[in-house]
């Protein structure tokens, strides 16, 4: 299950804290540093050392990236993963030693699924850091995707699983790969715009609510929606790759352009509930290619891997993931 980082540089690596309902996924570089860039596309977001992914920032690397659990609170986790790297004397270079960069996202996963207090910590990015390997890489509810969920703007009582996937495309010398931790007040779709998993129909009924056309129907109107619910708790992470050497500034525009796979695949998305963030990469050296084949290349690689999320995703606490048997 999963695909192979190893063209891209890239090493993937877990934690999962199966009890509290949560967890992390660790991207660093197999042996060496990355170049990265970021595009922030929702409105509730928990974030750290994004300022070192601008075009002009001094630092034009990072040795890491890593997609957490637990809210603000897990953005602490990040700790161990800088802990891992100093040891191996893997950072930007300063005067006795080194800084790792580890940007980092979050994903509300508080509830509803596992404890409260059950958050990623810097055992757990350390541990990922260790296990860190290019494939396979496990897919569904594992690591930051291990608590998320889908269609959440119905009330946890309709809504399913979300998680964790990922996927890699080539074209020529081209490779691109993709990961998303899926946490999504609204829907997800197939690529032929059918919606897989989200807010569940009453029950005995089958089927789906369709967030996106309740929402424009207004929340008030609507008794079966829970505003609550769409308060600031929904989240989607992606991480696209590259082996294409581009420049920091031709990252940013690959990481905005990604963000169209969003769209595709998860309605309503970028709302003032959703706290989207898309990170980008490509190696320090690698292959020449137009930039505008990139972005179409990650698009629709993003768009695979947000489907595969919610595919790979089991069911937990009476929240239906597509992997169970009987689910469409």
């Amino acid at each position: 299950m999963g695909a192979d980082f190893t063209p891209l540089g890239l090493a993937i690596g877990h934690a999962t804290n199966q009890a509290g309902g949560t967890g992390l996924t660790l991207v660093r570089g197999i042996s060496s540093p990355f170049r990265a860039a970021v595009a922030v596309t929702g409105r509730a977001t928990g974030t750290r050392e994004l300022d070192a992914l601008s075009p002009r920032h001094r630092v034009d690397r990072v040795d890491a990236i890593l997609l957490t659990g637990g809210s603000a609170y897990g953005l602490a986790a990040a700790a161990g993963a800088m802990r891992w790297l100093e040891e191996r004397q893997r950072g930007f270079p300063v005067s006795g030693g080194v800084v790792p960069i580890v940007p980092a996202a979050v994903i509300f996963d508080l509830a509803p699924l596992g404890e409260f207090r059950a958050r990623p910590d810097a055992a757990m990015a350390y541990e990922a850091c260790e296990r860190a390997r290019p494939v396979p890489v496990e897919e569904g509810s594992v690591g930051a995707g291990t608590g998320a969920t889908v269609g959440k703007a119905a009330g946890v009582a309709r809504a399913m699983k979300g998680g964790f996937g990922c996927a890699v495309e080539q074209e020529a010398d081209v490779i691109l790969g993709a990961m998303a931790v899926v946490n999504a007040v609204g829907d997800v779709r197939d690529a032929e715009g059918r919606i897989i998993a989200g807010a569940r129909a009453d029950a005995g009924r089958g089927g789906f609510l369709d967030v996106e056309r309740m929402l424009a129907q207004g929340i008030a109107a609507q008794a079966r929606l829970d505003s609550r619910a769409v308060a600031a708790e929904n989240t989607t992470l992606c991480v696209v790759s590259s082996n294409v050497a581009l420049s920091r500034v031709e990252l940013a525009q690959l990481a905005q352009a990604a963000s169209a796979a969003l769209a595709r695949r998860i309605t309503p998305v970028g709302t003032s509930a959703d706290g989207d963030v898309i990170f980008a990469t490509a190696p320090l050296e690698g292959v020449t290619a137009p930039p505008l084949q990139v972005e179409t290349l990650a698009v629709r690689v993003l768009s695979r891997a947000i489907e595969r999320a919610v595919r790979f995703a089991r069911g937990r606490d009476g929240i239906p993931g597509l992997a169970d048997e009987g689910n469409p």
